[in-house]
């Protein structure tokens, strides 16, 4: 052994020089110089000579290796007549053999194309994107010609076995890009292997990537590596060359137009194959992630399955911000397919107010027609793609894989009513009665927010044996008759119930100019003098934590804890609506009661209970569930049903899983400096307020008034902008912000940029 060499370079150097002479003796080749280069399974050489460059492959020595191996020499022999691309030649022994078996080994030497391999380009033109879809279309050609039988081949990167990557989704370290590529590959499952028998199949190339293409300035010069070639759709030959080629493009959608109408006019493909790219791109380069992030953790030295991995990374987060319906489009008019045709967004409308009331009232100015989501995303049919940073329902975003599979599995075996016995029932209530304090340990499951209200006020009502609510004006609880008597934000403009007691709403930014001290101590002290007054008569308490629509306004430090022992003493109970704020939201705490450092008799809940699923439930105490016990039963023909209790599981699973509480906090704390500078530059920021991702804005005119004109305004330039927002409040002058708990800070980096600009319509300091 020679000084300083170690063992592992020995090993190489042995190996290298056993390459030499197995290069001299089979091939009668005199070797300059070996080096091994990167591969996957196969080991690679490059061998150089005086006479010129060949690359040496090595292989196990198995039967289906071999027979492999015969079909990729036919193939070459057949793509060597073809003039317009090269492709490597096999080199025969000195035996004429075209393969040599020594050792437990197979090896087989080719000539070595010479040129820039695509991924060594800085640019790529049109002329070259074109070329790389027509040699594809040719070589596919050529391929269609080749006689079956062909050998079993490696399912793992065939494209129409994408969804075994699924496997590999847990190796993928961050959370967010796990959540990426599982949504993708769901998407593939529901969209695409559907219509799988009707996608036309052929032997295919299946591995037109960056470093197995050579081009120059206009064309596609040479392709190498046929080891993959498969049975599969024809279209993956192309999905699989968009996926590695718009890697590197900054205008993905752009340049697959030239690949695409290059493949096309050579040979045509069906609308449905067209229409699936979208899904189809997507897959592969989630299989490409999913197996370098295997690949990690099973072979950490080997870097060539990661060498793709920040690009497909980079591109996957693009391709969610393209509607699909945008890229459908533009890949039928690429592939010389008609375009498809949506109705006008007035006639969707009218044909809605033909059907049902205008009370049923629609968001913006112009109205959006949707037609797609996908985790913080919305698209509409005009091909928009929107940053959803208002829908609080959707708690771990649109569309989310884990909840849609729940949905479904559960469905697929059983859905019945609560008069049944049934696992999903049992497992959901544990587990989500687990986030409570111990005193609150019976749940009862309805179907929405509304109807939870409606359930928490009955219990209310015959516990104490009263009938009348203190509230919160502005405050908002439901759609029900009941709910609505305690909304003063619903029932202000018409008469106030006898019923309900008004408090009021305890907005410490409306008494900032008002000597008063704590604003906690000083509005609950005003609702402790109405609990006098009604001293006796006063069955419940209700408030949300944070009172969306009033305007995001957080109750102040210590108000609940001042008035929820008052309530008590009279005869009543505390009832916290955590429908808009619970499971996380908040990021410092699972709960909004937590906020105040109580705890209420009773919880309602809805809304992002079930990411969009309707569900919703009352939590609360044994005293109280066994008072109301005395009463007339309780049913719900839908509420807690097996379906609603999966999905309602699975919430809670990827809350956990993707550590959803603490990402709010820390998005929600830079959101919010954010846009605390921002007020700071714009006069028209009074307020900045709110906690995790539950925010609100309160804008002002240049009077220093509540300037709802102009957050109306805002939230429609917002939407014409691609971010949808809303507002809210007693004068409409609260820009809310409630977005999906996977929204990142590039989403809010994003948000404040055309914020910015939507604020110059009001004044700048």
């Amino acid at each position: 052994m020679s000084k300083g060499l170690s063992g592992k370079q020995e090993k190489t150097t042995k190996e290298l020089e056993s390459i030499r002479s197995l290069l001299d003796s089979v091939w009668d080749l005199k070797a300059t110089e070996v080096s091994q280069l990167m591969g996957y399974e196969i080991i690679t050489y490059r061998v150089d000579t005086a006479t010129g460059r060949y690359i040496l492959k090595k292989y196990p020595d198995r039967h289906d290796v071999e027979t492999r191996l015969h079909l990729e020499n036919r193939v070459l022999d057949l793509l060597a007549s073809e003039k317009d691309l090269s492709c490597p030649e096999i080199q025969k022994t000195k035996d004429g053999e075209n393969i040599i078996q020594i050792q437990q080994s197979i090896f087989r030497l080719q000539s070595y194309l010479e040129g820039t391999f695509l991924a060594e380009r800085t640019s790529l033109n049109s002329s070259v994107l074109r070329s790389i879809g027509s040699s594809l279309a040719h070589m596919d050609q050529l391929l269609d010609k080749v006689p079956e039988p062909y050998p079993e081949f490696d399912r793992d990167w065939d494209l129409q076995h994408s969804v075994l990557s699924e496997q590999h989704l847990e190796h993928i370290p961050d959370v967010g890009n796990r959540r990426l590529a599982a949504y993708f590959l769901h998407q593939f499952k529901t969209l695409v292997l559907p219509r799988q028998y009707e996608l036309p199949q052929q032997l295919i190339y299946a591995d037109a990537n960056e470093w197995n293409m050579l081009v120059d300035d206009t064309k596609v010069t040479g392709i190498i590596d046929f080891g993959d070639m498969c049975k599969s759709w024809r279209v993956a030959d192309l999905a699989i060359a968009l996926a590695y080629t718009l890697m590197y493009s900054d205008s993905p959608l752009e340049d697959a137009n030239p690949i695409l109408s290059g493949y096309t006019q050579i040979i045509p493909l069906s609308q449905m194959e067209v229409d699936l790219l979208y899904y189809l791109v997507a897959a592969r380069l989630c299989t490409s992630v999913c197996w370098s992030a295997k690949n990690a953790i099973d072979n950490p030295e080997n870097t060539y399955m990661t060498i793709s991995e920040d690009r497909a990374w980079r591109l996957l987060h693009r391709w969610i911000r393209i509607n699909p319906l945008l890229a459908r489009q533009t890949f039928r008019e690429a592939a010389g397919l008609p375009r498809l045709i949506f109705p006008k967004i007035d006639e969707v409308l009218q044909e809605r107010y033909r059907y049902t009331s205008r009370s049923l009232s629609v968001s913006y100015d112009q109205p959006i027609h949707m037609t797609g989501s996908a985790l913080q995303y919305m698209y509409d049919s005009e091909g928009e793609t929107y940053l959803d940073a208002y829908n609080n329902i959707m708690l771990v975003g649109h569309s989310h894989p884990k909840i849609t599979q729940a949905s479904h599995r559960t469905l697929s075996r059983l859905n019945t009513n609560t008069r049944y016995l049934y696992d999903e029932l049992n497992d959901y209530a544990k587990s989500l009665l687990s986030q409570f304090p111990k005193s609150l340990s019976k749940i009862f499951f309805v179907n929405s927010g509304s109807a939870a209200t409606d359930l928490a006020l009955r219990m209310a009502y015959s516990h104490t044996d009263k009938k009348t609510c203190m509230v919160l004006r502005e405050g908002y609880h439901g759609n029900t008759l009941a709910a609505i008597g305690v909304s003063h934000y619903k029932y202000k403009k018409g008469e106030k119930p006898q019923h309900s007691i008004e408090v009021e709403l305890p907005n410490a930014f409306s008494i900032r100019d008002i000597e008063i001290g704590d604003p906690g101590t000083y509005f609950a002290d005003r609702a402790c003098a109405k609990i006098r007054e009604n001293e006796g008569q006063i069955a419940a308490f209700i408030a949300e934590p944070i009172v969306g629509c009033g305007g995001q306004v957080p109750l102040p430090p210590g108000y609940l804890k001042r008035i929820y022992p008052k309530i008590r003493q009279q005869g009543g109970v505390c009832i916290s609506d955590e429908v808009q704020v619970g499971f996380g939201r908040l990021g410092r705490v699972f709960w909004g009661f937590e906020l105040q450092d109580v705890v209420p008799d009773i919880v309602i809940l809805g809304k992002p209970m079930g990411n969009g699923h309707p569900i919703g439930a009352v939590v609360t105490t044994d005293e109280i569930a066994s008072s109301f016990e005395s009463g007339p039963e309780f049913f719900s023909s839908f509420g807690g049903n097996p379906v609603s209790c999966a999905i309602g599981m699975s919430v809670l699973d990827v809350i956990r899983e993707e550590s959803l509480q603490a990402h709010a906090l820390e998005v929600g704390n830079y959101f919010k400096a954010e846009l605390q500078n921002l007020q700071r530059e714009f006069t028209s920021i009074a307020d900045v307020r709110g906690e995790g991702l539950f925010l609100g804005i309160e804008l002002v005119d240049s009077k220093g008034k509540p300037d709802g004109i102009l957050a109306v305004r805002i939230a429609n330039y917002m939407k014409d902008n691609g971010v949808l927002i809303s507002t809210d409040g007693p004068y409409n002058q609260v820009l809310k912000i409630k977005p999906p708990l996977c929204f990142t800070q590039e989403n809010v980096d994003e948000f404040i940029r055309v914020f910015r600009k939507g604020l110059n319509l009001g004044n700048k300091k």
